[in-house]
């Protein structure tokens, strides 16, 4: 009894606050030690960078790893602030929202009549009766997001399907909070609306991977060489879509 009492106990995680010199930059980061973990791992999120290791993995493996993972890491951490619209959006003049990996700045225009957002250059036109309305204007900018991912999204699937060989029955958008897209095995693609907010390059990366699945409905190793054909560079952007929450 008691042996199986041990065979079932499992050691609580210990984390801790560490600091590591990646490409010239100074980087804090959360460690985490599991005794379930049999690799290391890499997370960035709203938190920073979280690096999970095994309970009794050794700190040359600890600093190899983060060695070889660092032109990522400091990318990814710059990067953060640029592909996500802050918590607590401000839907007023000179706000910002990102589009496609860049910033916009919201320019409302006081109008006698409303009409649809118009994109400048860097700027994003809301024409509205009360220029103080905040409700009105992120829903005009909700609608314009809208409008922007079922054009962009329909091209690039037009442009992936053809490459993989594959047609899908139809494509649609997606409010998911936990995936950026999914596909369905009557050959249904949703595709997250929030994806428009990301550089291009990730939202090809999540087209590709959706449309493999009308070939390949798992993760196997013939599923990711379907990803393959058209994604070269699926692995750096898998994990760089890993860095960015989806209800961002």
């Amino acid at each position: 009894m008691l042996k199986q009492r041990l065979k079932n106990f499992v050691i609580p995680p210990s984390i801790e606050q560490r600091a590591a010199l990646l490409e010239g930059k100074h980087i804090t980061y959360t460690l985490k030690r599991s005794s379930r973990r049999r690799s290391i791992g890499l997370l960035i999120d709203e938190r920073g960078l979280t690096v999970s290791v095994p309970m009794r993995s050794s700190e040359k493996w600890l600093h190899s790893v983060l060695q070889e993972k660092a032109r990522w890491v400091v990318k990814t951490l710059d990067g953060w602030q640029q592909w996500n619209i802050p918590a607590e959006t401000r839907w007023a003049d000179g706000e910002s929202i990102s589009y496609l990996g860049e910033l916009l700045n919201l320019r409302v225009v006081p109008s006698l009549f409303s009409a649809p957002a118009l994109r400048k250059g860097g700027e994003l036109w809301i024409f509205a009766v009360n220029d103080s309305d905040s409700i009105f204007i992120e829903q005009a900018a909700s609608c314009w997001y809208r409008n922007e991912a079922e054009q962009l999204f329909a091209k690039r699937v037009a442009y992936y399907a053809p490459l993989l060989k594959v047609v899908p029955r139809a494509v649609k958008l997606s409010s998911a909070k936990t995936q950026w897209g999914c596909c369905t095995a009557q050959g249904m693609v949703h595709l997250n609306l929030q994806l428009i907010k990301l550089p291009l390059r990730l939202i090809d990366y999540v087209v590709v991977h959706e449309l493999a699945h009308l070939r390949e409905m798992n993760h196997s190793s013939r599923f990711w060489n379907v990803v393959k054909m058209a994604c070269p560079d699926y692995v750096g952007l898998r994990n760089e879509l890993k860095s960015v929450s989806v209800g961002s």
